[in-house]
């Protein structure tokens, strides 16, 4: 920080501001994956499947669980391709959204994939063999049916160590680590369609089709996951310029490079980052931008959260760093001026900084809630000072423990509703545009207040600190 301006808020014009994403691309996005699902189900359809389903018996059974592996295997490859981190798709939807729905996503094809698996067997099996023997002589004898029962296994190593309570267990970087596996999963899992399927071997259409979808998940992911980044980082090349502590397990890293006006990244938004410090430089770790984004700067703060955010306070000055995005919708491209409220929770300060040095609220017009366990948790005093005395902003800090309800509220206020303290704290939240990002619970809270007390849900923004 400078006696003048705060990091982020100078220069600003001479930084390329992506374009908000045209509404239609959302529109396009949700019409294409319905589509897909349809085209499945009309080449089943077209390969007898309705017929079969007549026919009663083992045959039905084995139609549907041709309608199934269809059906999951066309889920995993949209899964794929929603988290190919495609500019377009995430521009249209945002990561959170992405992230989301890949989980439920997931989920249901993993569970049509178990549907596919039980009824084939019994399917086969009908009055001839015992099912577990059938089980064993598809997975031995039918070509692709080894690397298909590999595939399965990793995906359900994919599924349980994604659902909550396990997430809960396991820091970021190994959850992210046996996450990867799920890509090899994939590719193990469904090879054997292609020389085995009914619904492939069979159907010039339906092979034209689904190696179609095959080529544009591979190539998605070969582009936008390593192409693209290989690119911005041969071009920008980041290095660490300095380390700042700010506080208690707090840091910022500031970080300079070449060319970084033309990265199409706005406040608000993340990187995934990787620092060439040693071992353990493989694994990314997502941290919004702490700044706005400047021709010269960018800004990231860290809290001492696992193995790889500990490591960020003992950066040396020169280190090289790779990023992978940006990423994020917590941007200002829908907002044109008016009353705006930011509220932040703990580490969730960090993106709600970098709007403030971008959004273009006139004195008087933005207030910033900042929520933390303790007094000694906030963090950026003399920061937030300088945005009061030069822009006008209105920082309430509520500091304490949570309320004894679920309350985005600390416990010295949770006598009063939830609504009425944004009320007073922010009287024209109604008409504002309301950014929100802290942990995954306080959030959703903080953005129910928001909409009772009259923000349109339009209006409110979210990012979540959720993996």
């Amino acid at each position: 920080m400078t006696a003048t301006a705060a990091p982020g808020t100078a220069r600003t014009a001479a930084h390329r501001r992506p374009r908000a994403a045209p509404r239609w691309w959302k529109d396009a996005g949700g019409a294409a994956a319905g589509l897909s699902l349809l085209i499945v189900t009309a080449l089943w359809v077209y390969n007898g499947g309705v017929r079969q389903i007549g026919d009663g018996g083992s045959t039905a059974i084995t139609a549907v669980a041709r309608l199934a592996g269809l059906w999951a295997s066309d889920l995993l490859l949209l899964q794929v391709l929603l988290m190919a981190r495609i500019p377009m798709v995430e521009r249209a939807f945002g990561q959170d959204k992405l992230a989301r729905w890949h989980r439920w996503t997931g989920f249901t094809s993993f569970w049509l994939m178990l549907l596919h698996i039980v009824t084939v067997t019994i399917g086969y099996a009908a009055g001839t063999t015992n099912v577990f023997v059938q089980l064993w002589d598809l997975i031995w004898t039918y070509p692709g049916m080894l690397l298909a029962a590999a595939g399965t296994l990793l995906l359900l190593l994919v599924v349980v160590t994604s659902i909550r309570a396990a997430r809960s267990r396991l820091r970021y970087e190994s959850w992210h680590l046996l996450h990867l596996y799920a890509y090899l999963g994939v590719g193990l899992a469904l090879p054997h369609q292609i020389w085995t399927g009914t619904d492939f071997a069979g159907n010039a259409l339906a092979r034209g089709y689904w190696w179609t979808l095959y080529a544009v998940s591979a190539g998605a992911v070969i582009a936008y996951r390593l192409a693209l980044p290989a690119w911005r980082n041969w071009r920008h090349r980041l290095v660490v310029s300095k380390i700042v502590p700010e506080g208690p397990g707090l840091t910022s890293v500031y970080l300079s490079g070449q060319r970084l006006g033309e990265l199409p990244v706005r406040a608000g938004q993340f990187f995934h980052w990787r620092f060439l410090d040693g071992a353990g430089w493989t694994r990314s770790n997502p941290f919004s931008l702490s700044a706005t984004p400047q021709p010269d700067m960018l800004r990231i703060t860290v809290k001492n959260q696992g193995d790889g955010s500990a490591r960020i306070a003992t950066l040396k000055p020169g280190t090289r760093v790779l990023i992978e995005g940006p990423f994020g919708k917590l941007t200002g491209e829908s907002y044109a001026g008016g009353p705006v409220v930011l509220m932040a929770c703990g580490i969730g300060i960090t993106p709600l900084l970098s709007l403030l040095g971008e959004l273009p609220y006139r004195s008087g017009e933005a207030t910033l809630i900042y929520r933390a366990r303790s007094e000694a948790d906030l963090a950026f005093g003399a920061e937030l000072e300088w945005f009061a005395a030069q822009r006008g902003v209105r920082v309430v800090h509520l500091a304490g423990h949570r309320a004894g309800r679920a309350s985005w509220l600390p416990a010295s206020l949770a006598g009063q509703a939830d609504a009425d303290v944004l009320r007073q704290v922010a009287p024209q939240i109604a008409a504002s545009h309301v950014y929100i990002c802290g942990p995954e619970e306080w959030a959703g809270l903080a953005r129910a207040a928001a909409v009772e007390a009259g923000v349109k849900p339009a209006r409110v923004h979210t990012e979540l600190f959720a993996w």
